[in-house]
């Protein structure tokens, strides 16, 4: 790729959190080149912010409405290519549905939209346009949850059986919210995150984790909801059986009140002839656990050959060498970023692993969210997905 794609960021201002984890996972592998943003809604806090993403004032708009119709009318060598969407989640729609209308390529934060009504607008949409659309479940990103997904596929586990996924966090075990948080605060709020609070911010993590290793459907549901902290709109706390299509059974466990505990997703699989596990806060092991052999520990290295290609392509350094969050991120957006070259040149060569989470995915997230919610608040016991 000799030219690098010119992208605009929106949101990531001061007091932001996931703007600049984009921004910095856009730049890693130099694909990416960032012309211009809308970091805040707030114009003065937007061009303040431009320093820090080395954006000249000139082009650090006031609002995103703006800055698509002033890239718009640049010269084609200069404009926006590609927009970066970072804002609370209620904002994701009508901003995706403009950068497609202007024929932008997108790269979007979790969860998709705010309802399922909203996605499967977008997912047409997006078919419509042909353009890219990459969603950030960043966890798909890790060479060793590749490498998890290549096991499974290759039924050196057998049929899968069970699988647990838990995303355990403690942050919210208080009500920062009340007490002036920012982020705290969209996120407690039905307004700007959408139904679920914590289904919405890391449960449909966990669910796209899930399905993306075993490769496998939620067909049922039967869930269990819980806001702890008095005084809270949305859920804390949420555990939910599930049903795969396939006889697979699963249970996924997410909370923010779960005191004492960071960023622990983690996710094990059980099928007729072993199993595997994977934590994110050690995301270079893999554990394969085979009946009749001692547990194998697989480890992520760029130069380990008894790794598959697809886990390679995603590895950077030699074993040893710690990869994290960064660099899982940057692996969807270089993965985005092959496609939309690919888009801009049908026959430019491309490696032949182009995989990152879509549009679909979003969907699918959505329709969790909703489907735990009415779960949770039925009297019926399983909930076809």
């Amino acid at each position: 790729m000799a030219k690098k794609i010119k992208a605009g960021l929106i949101g990531g201002g001061e007091g932001a959190f996931i703007g600049a984890i984009h921004y910095r996972a856009a730049m890693l592998d130099g694909y990416y080149e960032l012309v211009c943003g809308a970091f805040s809604s707030d114009p003065q806090k937007s061009k303040r912010s431009a320093g820090f993403y080395h954006v000249p004032d000139n082009r650090a708009y006031g609002s995103w409405e703006e800055m698509f119709e002033k890239e718009a009318a640049r010269p084609a060598d200069e404009r926006m290519e590609a927009v970066m969407i970072t804002t609370p989640n209620h904002l994701h729609f009508p901003q995706a549905m403009k950068a497609l209308d202007m024929g932008y390529h997108i790269i979007c934060d979790k969860p998709v939209t705010i309802s399922q009504d909203e996605a499967l607008q977008l997912e047409k949409k997006v078919k419509e346009t042909g353009l890219v659309f990459a969603l950030t479940h960043t966890y798909t990103g890790y060479p060793m949850v590749k490498e998890a997904r290549e096991i499974v596929a290759s039924g050196k586990l057998g049929k899968i059986r069970k699988l647990v996924v838990e995303y355990p966090q403690g942050w919210l075990s208080t009500p920062l919210e009340q007490e002036g948080n920012k982020q705290a605060s969209w996120r407690s709020d039905p307004r700007y995150n959408g139904p679920g609070g914590c289904l919405g911010d890391i449960g449909v993590h966990a669910e796209n984790l899930a399905e993306y290793i075993t490769g496998l459907e939620i067909d049922e549901l039967c869930a269990d909801i819980t806001s702890f902290v008095p005084g809270r709109q949305l859920d804390d706390d949420a555990s939910v059986l599930l049903r795969f299509k396939g006889g697979a059974k699963g249970v996924l466990y997410a909370s923010q009140i779960s005191a004492g505990e960071e960023n622990d997703i983690n996710i094990r699989v059980y099928g007729e002839k072993g199993g595997l596990e994977w934590h994110q806060q050690e995301p270079n092991t893999l554990l394969l656990k085979m009946l009749d052999q001692p547990v194998q520990i697989l480890r992520a290295g760029a130069n380990y050959g008894n790794l598959s290609q697809v886990a390679l392509w995603n590895c950077r350094t030699p074993g040893g060498h710690p990869e994290g969050y960064i660099e899982a991120f940057a692996n969807i957006y270089r993965n985005a970023a092959y496609a939309i070259n690919l888009h801009k040149d049908p026959g430019a060569g491309h490696p032949e692993f182009i995989i990152y989470p879509t549009i679909s995915d979003g969907v699918r997230g959505m329709r969790f969210i909703e489907k735990t919610i009415e779960s949770a608040r039925s009297d019926v016991k399983w909930l076809k997905f």
